[in-house]
């Protein structure tokens, strides 16, 4: 009687092909990588205008660092296997690559949600409790709940790759989806066996809808606090800063949510890729447009770097030719 293969013997699994035919895969590699790239240019001079400008070392901005590192992580870890596998007219990654793949991209994810949070809860204090800005927020707590952020990636990363790559694996090695996800590992596990993962899973994303919850809430408070604003350019300037990002975030978790918890019968190559792609590529790629480019300080603070940049690469030729 025929076996399936189980995690012993599974060596490496198959991911979703993007395209049957070569110059879809490569348009796809094209497409794929001015994503990516725009995701890393995006987020890496938000890095480096926060890093050195001294201006910008306050909490918020601090925080804005973390999601540009979180998003760099987050976004590296999926669509550098797809394009490589799109380029190369492939579908295989180890099962070490894998079960990595997986860690990290949960480490992310959890951490910027984790993140996200805290944020929606510096605004609040700026601009619902003001005077007690400094105090709530000075230098040894934003650390601390950064840390907590990053920890709490960390901890869940561990307990979900963990429990997914322990559930014994009799439905092939076939996985439809263009990275290692969660519910799709799932899907190649025995029947019933992976019901313990399940209750972790929906204990995480129970937890996850808790940090939306908070994060609505702080934004209501925001939110009527920008109505009682005397100046309509004011109020207009806040709005216009804040729903931008509750509806990234929206999207993001709504997506995740729906990713994670509707049933297999459900479920179709097409949907999954696209749900994949909406909470897993859009949010790192939009981030640094929605959270930092708008904002007139880390223009600026982008501008001087850009000249100095330029300045330094100016003065250098004459050296350089002589």
């Amino acid at each position: 009687m025929y076996q399936m293969p189980n995690n012993s013997s599974i060596s490496e699994f198959l991911l979703l092909a993007l395209a049957d035919t070569r110059q879809l895969q490569l348009l796809h590699f094209w497409l794929l990588l001015g994503i990516y790239l725009a995701a890393l240019l995006g987020n890496g001079l938000i890095s480096t205008a926060v890093a050195c400008d001294h201006r910008l070392h306050t909490p918020m901005y601090f925080f804005l660092l973390n999601l540009a590192l979180l998003d760099l992580g987050c976004i590296s870890t999926t669509l550098p296997k797809a394009m490589a596998n799109a380029l190369w007219h492939t579908r295989a990654i180890s099962y070490a690559g894998c079960a990595a793949q997986l860690f990290f991209f949960v480490f992310f994810i959890s951490a910027e949600y984790s993140l996200l949070t805290i944020m929606s809860y510096d605004r609040y204090v700026a601009i619902c409790k003001p005077l007690h800005y400094g105090t709530l927020l000075g230098s040894r707590a934003c650390a601390t709940m950064a840390a907590a952020a990053w920890g709490t990636g960390l901890l869940n990363a561990v307990l979900q790759t963990a429990n997914t790559f322990s559930l014994p694996l009799c439905q092939g090695n076939a996985v439809d989806q263009f990275f290692c996800e969660i519910p799709q590992i799932l899907k190649l596990s025995c029947s019933k066996s992976y019901l313990s993962e399940v209750g972790l899973l929906l204990f995480i994303l129970c937890l996850s809808f808790g940090c939306f919850v908070f994060i609505v809430v702080s934004y209501v408070q925001i939110f009527r606090a920008v109505l009682g604003m005397p100046s309509e350019q004011r109020r207009h300037k806040a709005f216009s800063t804040y729903l931008p990002h509750l509806a990234v975030l929206s999207l993001s978790v709504s997506t995740g949510f729906f990713a994670y918890v509707k049933p297999h019968s459900q479920s179709s190559p097409f949907l999954d890729l696209a749900v994949a792609l909406l909470y897993s590529v859009v949010p790192p790629t939009l981030n640094p447009i929605i959270y930092s480019m708008r904002n007139k300080k880390i223009k600026h603070a982008l501008s001087k770097l850009l000249q100095y940049v330029h300045y330094s690469s100016f003065n250098k030729v004459p050296i350089f030719l002589t």
